[in-house]
């Protein structure tokens, strides 16, 4: 047991990124199930569990209603696992279609079926707006610097990536 944990130790790789890595690629594994938890809601206009009640207003049944929305969650979720686990200097453009689905959500909650994925694009343009000429500017950097050095492209994203020191640093630099 102690020379696999020596093995682990000098190949670099510590046992909190083994755990971390254990752990998304766990939360990765199970988006099938999560996609399919819809089935156990009733095909009934109102579905009541010992935590809430849900009656079916504008979708006809529950289920549909829950279809709908896992179909949009989902998305949501694996997209969150992306942006907080991507190395790349170009991760922020993953808040567009973050944004992109969380409206969605916002729209299914809140609005009939028949109205669900229209005018989204009014919405995304804000963030879009912000979003798509900082990349093109840190793009426009890099490629500055590959010109003006002999680096390569990988030293040259470590030296563009802000490296947080854990989950909440990266959460907060955003807020």
């Amino acid at each position: 047991m102690k020379e696999n944990h020596r093995k682990i130790i000098k190949s670099g790789i510590s046992r909190k990124n083994l755990i971390l890595g254990s752990l998304i690629a766990t939360l990765v594994a199970i988006t099938p199930y999560l996609f399919y938890m819809y089935e156990n809601v009733p095909q009934e206009k109102v579905w009541e569990t010992f935590l809430f009640k849900y009656t079916a207003n504008n979708y006809q049944t529950a289920y549909l209603f829950m279809w709908v929305l896992t179909g949009k969650l989902i998305p949501l979720y694996i997209l969150f696992l992306w942006f907080f686990t991507c190395k790349h200097w170009w991760y922020h453009t993953l808040l567009v279609p973050i944004a992109m689905y969380a409206y969605q959500i916002f729209d299914v909650i809140n609005k009939d079926a028949a109205f669900v994925d229209t005018n989204q694009l009014i919405y995304l343009i804000p963030i879009m707006a912000v979003i798509i000429p900082s990349i093109y500017l840190i793009r426009a950097r890099i490629f500055n610097k590959i010109n003006e050095s002999n680096k390569s492209m990988e030293e040259l994203e470590e030296e563009f990536k802000i490296s947080p020191k854990n989950f909440w640093d990266k959460i907060s630099q955003y807020f």
